[in-house]
């Protein structure tokens, strides 16, 4: 008996998604919750759960392909090769449930389940599929195999059978634009990753060209888009789906929201103090994000407007019960807001453990589906960057957001003398309708007190 496994509605009015890789193939034996597709949606790349256990027989595109809600993401046929009551043995990058399998999922799939899901990590040892292949099924070829002979380097030849996983989006549109999968590349990253050197590589070998002309030679778009201007010099790149979502969010923010803005220079030397005492103490380090979070969560719970939303059509305040900490972070996806949900329950060592979870995740862009959504206010460490302040597009339906510039030595005045302190700026961009610029700097002076004075945090903890 066959189950279809129909894509899901990925939540947040997401409708279809574009097909990364697949962890499994036809012939795999999969187990409930294991994780068998990359999805790249408007907002990131998910991994996404079977609900139902059992032997593949067939998926429901390609790499690349757009799939919409509704669709048949995948076939699977009766699991035959050991009894269901049997625990799945652990493979090396194998999605294993910990407990016996049941009949329905529990993953986090609107119409499927209720059960938490988590993000499968491959390991930089596992194989480039999830799944236990059924004994006797076909395999695809490994490295160094393929259906022409000699002289290429195994990572250049094209395999159809293979699978290999492909994150970046550029990288999938230059194999695209040249006429091939990227993904039928054995890639030379972590766990057959294809690498843009990869595809380049591939393509200089195709036209005779050495690799390092591949990029000024490749066209950065359509053909047709291309020869519009061909004398000028211009160059037209069009949006992918996350960059097309963030334009139209940012604009929408833009638009709707009449926002103000307040900033403050801050010594912020006993901060710096204040984080070497905390490693000497604990011998754990604490970073300046999770340290300012804190304050910042300590904060709106005295400024509750500032952690709200207005709802326009019905003229009202939302004050949000809970403070989801949005971490404004760029990622080679973009500029990505991953969530801290709950932060106002969380001890100061579980605030900074939860902004490091979203940081790892940051690095490549890839998110479980819910970290990226309920956002009540977001904090912004454009410091990193290099830079001391900057005007802020509030993240919509958020009502402020405050920014950190980076940390740097200046002379500033102490008990009437010049002295060398630790400064950075804050900026706090706030909706107008929700407060006015009273409580706004309120808040602010509060975050600024506790920068400078880490132990005042005590008289509210």
């Amino acid at each position: 008996m066959s189950r279809e496994f129909i894509l899901p509605d990925l939540g947040e009015g997401l409708t279809e998604a574009e097909i990364v890789a697949w962890l499994v193939a036809p012939g795999d034996e999969v187990a409930i919750d294991q994780p068998v597709v990359e999805l790249e949606s408007a907002k990131s790349v998910v991994q996404l759960p079977t609900p139902f256990a059992g032997v593949v027989e067939s998926l429901g595109g390609q790499v690349g392909e757009t799939l919409h809600a509704g669709t048949v993401l995948m076939t699977l046929g009766s699991e035959v090769s050991a009894p269901s009551a049997a625990p799945v043995a652990a493979e090396p990058g194998v999605a294993a449930p910990t407990e016996v399998a049941t009949e329905e999922s529990g993953a986090v799939l609107i119409g499927y389940g209720t059960r938490t899901s988590t993000v499968t990590k491959r390991a930089t040892t596992a194989p480039a599929r999830f799944g236990r292949r059924r004994s006797g099924a076909a395999t695809g070829s490994g490295p160094g195999t393929g259906a022409s002979g000699g002289g290429i380097a195994a990572p250049s030849r094209l395999d159809s059978a293979r699978r290999s996983p492909v994150v970046s989006p550029i990288v999938r549109r230059l194999a695209r634009q040249h006429g091939f999968d990227a993904s039928q590349l054995d890639g030379s990253g972590p766990d057959h990753l294809v690498m843009r050197r990869d595809v380049e590589a591939f393509i200089g070998e195709q036209q005779g060209t050495p690799q390092a002309t591949v990029e000024a030679s490749a066209p950065a778009q359509p053909a047709t888009v291309t020869a519009a201007a061909p004398a000028s010099g211009d160059q037209r790149i069009p949006l992918d789906r996350i960059g097309r979502a963030a334009a139209a969010h940012f604009s929408r923010s833009r638009r709707e929201i009449p926002e103000a803005t307040v900033w403050m220079d801050v010594d912020a030397t006993a901060l710096v103090a204040a984080r070497k005492q905390l490693h000497a103490a604990t011998g754990e380090r604490f970073g300046t994000t999770a340290l300012v979070a804190r304050f910042v969560v300590a904060g709106l719970r005295k400024h509750p407007r500032l952690n709200s939303s207005f709802d326009a059509d019905r003229d009202e305040l939302v004050l949000h019960g809970a403070v989801n900490l949005g971490l404004a972070a760029q990622t080679p996806r973009g500029l990505m807001v991953p969530v801290v949900h709950g932060a106002e329950r969380m001890s100061l060592r579980e605030l900074r453990d939860a902004i490091g979870t979203q940081t790892e995740a940051a690095a490549t862009g890839v998110f479980a589906p819910a970290a990226l959504s309920g956002g009540t206010f977001t904090l912004n460490n454009y410091g990193t960057l290099g830079v001391d302040g900057s005007a802020a597009i509030i993240n919509h339906p958020e009502a402020a957001m405050l920014g950190i510039g980076r940390l740097v030595e200046r002379p500033w005045v102490v008990d009437g003398a010049l002295a060398v302190r630790t400064v950075t700026e804050l900026t706090l961009s706030f909706d107008h309708r929700v407060c006015d610029g009273a409580e706004a700097a309120a808040f602010l002076t509060f975050v600024a007190g506790c920068i400078e004075q880490p132990l005042s945090l005590l008289a509210e903890l």
